[in-house]
């Protein structure tokens, strides 16, 4: 995992008012990742690329075939810190 790139398992953050929401209330981040990618790899790159220690991942496949995770990160860290870093709040 130590050579492989964690942008390319992360795609793109989801910026959607449910998203923002989750953020907020349940410290939880939300993303399309590469429709490969297990939730082990998808844990490793959030905490590679954030610098955070997440606590669960949870993915689904939406209707337009893309991959969505949502990350909930450890009580220790926010969400909305990470967001605002990223630019999305």
């Amino acid at each position: 995992m130590e050579n492989m790139d964690p942008w390319k398992i992360i795609v793109r953050p989801v910026i959607s008012e449910s998203a923002l929401r989750k953020i907020e209330v349940e410290n939880k981040l939300t993303f399309i990742v590469d429709r490969n990618a297990n939730k082990h790899l998808i844990k490793w790159a959030v905490e590679k690329l954030f610098n955070v220690k997440v606590d669960k991942v949870n993915t689904l496949i939406t209707p337009k075939g893309e991959k969505k995770a949502y990350v909930k990160l450890s009580s220790e860290y926010s969400a909305s810190d990470v967001a605002s870093k990223m630019g999305i709040l």
